[in-house]
């Protein structure tokens, strides 16, 4: 139990603390492979994942991987070897066409996953398709894994004797699945084959060798030969499968995760919260692995799920839901990591593609700067350790100069996403603002809604300017006056705001420096109003000391001056 014990320390030698979740599970794992070895760890401990590739792998699939990565992570911490083990279940069935999707596609149904073509002919498989932009997206964000693909395990018959292992107990497979039936989770699907006669229930179903397909209804099968005959539903043609040398089907999912548990010796791995509802998958899993395989269940944590802000659960099937890889076009790798590590499991939550992300951008950045002081290492910080850096990949990318994504965003919005004039403006080279940068230009050009961008004038309002007022022409001559020839120095930006900010002071011969009274406050809102108005035909915008220095001297004066 030494190296449980270990875990149970934080970093600072004190007690674990109680928000640590990753600490947390990582000792229950850790305390499950000891106790089924025998009391003492196993030479590699395996913490597995699984998917069914069946469409976009979304921000809510992301917690399983991401869920397992953490705990792999501390285990590897503490010097213990272990590997992230995830199966792609690509053997599953293709269940349905989703929108947009040619319906000629509906003669797949029922066939694997990784038997159905990309309507877009540039993977090789239905299931590839949804598989590499993840494989991208998780290397982006510093996660290994070792992949299994389901489809070249039972096609290749390394589960061929646990398959006819399952076949020769599906008597006990029954007792089992009876007692739960009527238990079985909301919105679970029964996955059990369709049959005839003591047949019924059988825990082994075969692909249609005519079709491909899984539509078959078992008619016989004799124990001793082990030859399974069915009739195929669709095609309506019958063929023999003998399962102890034709590998041609798959264990029903009830059974086939349990023996997955046996077979690759799991120590953890999580799952939805609805897995382990009475009569779901882990629960009902639970009861089969002992008696049939002489396993036991792995560790298991249950995650709740993910959603997009404004929107039900997400489901890959229905389409049109946010991927990992679409939120790191606007978010860096760890802070889509730290929004997962920093949660419990059991934590709904919602990412938000909207106005949020700039508030999330600087709690992440006032976050970096408290784990830059050693004494004021706590949760939060752990949490930013975790999700800054992989033990494979190393510090994940981040600025070499931080400049606050709403900044980067609003430069970007008044020079239509232009990194050039942005990275100018804010005066560092491109390369050092890297990767804020291009996520901040897409942010502002792909995912703000168009009515909330910042237009700039193309011209001068002549008629506004032809109708100022006494105090606004006064205000404006001022401005003008004491704008810099040039937004290049460093210093610039202090400049402007003092300027911006003292104009409607100078107006009532004060000093730049002194205090403002409540008339110089409402003349500040007033000039403020005035100048976006003439800027950018509006109330409101960016900040305008970072507006002036987008625009550059030149426009500035070709829009204010009268």
């Amino acid at each position: 139990m030494g190296a449980v014990a270990r875990g149970q320390r934080n970093q600072q030698g004190g007690q674990q603390d109680p928000g640590d979740w990753v600490t947390r599970t990582a000792d229950l794992a850790l305390r499950h492979a000891e106790t089924v070895n025998g009391g003492t760890l196993p030479a590699l401990v395996t913490c597995a994942s699984g998917i069914s590739p069946s469409g976009p792998i979304h921000l809510g699939n992301l917690r399983e991987f991401l869920t397992v990565h953490f705990v792999a992570e501390e285990i590897r911490r503490r010097g213990i070897e272990v590997r992230h083990l995830h199966s792609w279940d690509d053997y599953d069935r293709f269940r349905k066409v989703p929108a947009g999707v040619d319906p000629a596609w509906n003669e797949h149904i029922g066939r694997p996953l990784s038997a159905v073509p990309d309507p877009t002919a540039e993977f090789p498989s239905w299931a590839e398709r949804y598989k590499a932009p993840l494989r991208a997206a998780l290397a982006e964000m510093g996660c290994d894994m070792v992949e299994v693909s389901q489809t070249e395990m039972y096609r290749s018959g390394a589960y061929r004797e646990q398959v006819l292992t399952a076949i020769r107990k599906r008597g006990e497979i029954e007792t089992v699945m009876a007692r739960f039936r009527t238990k079985k989770a909301e919105g679970e699907e029964d996955d059990e084959g369709s049959a005839s006669g003591d047949l019924s229930r059988f825990p082994y179903k075969p692909y249609c060798r005519g079709c491909g397909r899984d539509t078959v209804t078992l008619t016989s099968y004799d124990d001793a030969t082990t030859d399974l005959a069915y009739t195929c539903d669709v095609c309506g043609d019958s063929y023999v499968t003998n399962v102890a040398t034709q590998d041609e089907g798959k264990l029903v999912w009830k059974v086939d995760w349990p023996m997955r548990w046996t077979f690759e010796g799991v120590h953890f791995e999580p799952g939805g919260v609805d897995h382990a509802s009475p009569g779901s998958s882990y629960t009902v899993g639970k009861e089969i692995v002992g008696p049939v395989f002489g396993g036991t269940a792995p560790s298991f944590v249950g995650y709740s799920f993910v959603g997009v802000a404004g929107m039900p659960k997400m489901s890959s099937s229905k389409g049109g839901v946010p991927t990992a890889a679409e939120a790191l076009r606007i978010l860096e790798a760890p802070i889509l990591r730290w929004l997962y590590v920093r949660r419990q499991p059991k934590q709904a939550f919602n990412v938000d593609f909207g106005q949020e992300v700039l508030r999330l951008y600087d709690e992440w950045d006032a976050l970096t700067r408290k784990a830059a002081i050693p004494e004021k290492r706590d949760a939060a910080v752990l949490a930013w350790e975790r999700a800054s850096a992989t033990s494979t990949a190393g510090t994940l990318p981040t600025p070499a100069v931080v400049v606050p994504f709403r900044m980067l965003s609003s430069v970007a919005d008044v020079t239509a996403g232009s990194r050039e004039i942005t990275a100018r403006t804010v005066g560092a080279p491109e390369a050092d603002l890297e990767p804020r940068l291009t996520k901040a230009a897409t942010w502002i050009t792909s995912y703000v809604d168009p009515e909330d961008r910042t237009t700039v004038r193309a011209a001068a309002d002549a008629e506004r300017l032809a109708g100022l007022t006494e105090d606004e022409s006064r205000w404006l001559g001022l401005l003008l006056d004491g704008l810099p020839a040039s937004f290049d120095a460093p210093t610039t930006g202090d400049e402007l705001t003092t300027l911006i900010y003292g104009v409607p002071k100078l107006a009532r011969g004060l000093a730049v420096d002194d205090a403002p009274t409540d008339e110089v406050k409402a003349d500040q809102k007033a000039f403020f109003r005035l100048l976006y108005n003439l800027l950018v035909g509006a109330e409101r915008g960016p900040r305008l000391p970072t507006l002036f220095a987008a625009l550059g001297p030149e426009k500035v004066r070709s829009l204010l001056a009268p």
